[in-house]
């Protein structure tokens, strides 16, 4: 789905959010869940950085909302998400200073 655009509230190649590229994502193998950050949080187990799998999902706070963003880690410490509103879905790196500064969490479905 790399450079599909971003779309709010899209779940479909045609334009996605964050949430919504991870339910499509988990969809395509299987796997039925939320379309909200919030409820995603709730269908996890909190997982630590040193023990990431690609697939686990990576929480962010940004604009002082906490959680309210969240990408899909695929391993070598990047991820991919659906970034805002003019972007593209695309691959960042964890350990990037942006990426560092609002990260909350990792989860594992």
């Amino acid at each position: 789905m790399l450079g599909k655009p971003y779309k709010y509230g899209g779940n479909t190649p045609t334009g996605f959010d964050c949430s919504g590229l991870v339910h499509y994502s988990y969809s395509r193998v299987g796997i039925d869940v939320s379309r909200d950050t919030r409820t995603l949080k709730t269908q996890t187990s909190l997982t630590r950085v040193s023990d990431l799998r690609r697939g686990d999902l990576l929480f962010f706070d940004q604009e002082g909302l906490k959680s309210s963003h969240v990408g899909i880690f695929i391993g070598d410490g990047r991820f991919v998400h659906a970034p805002s509103t003019g972007g593209k879905v695309r691959t960042e790196k964890l350990d990037a200073k942006y990426w560092q500064k609002h990260f909350v969490e990792a989860r594992r479905v």
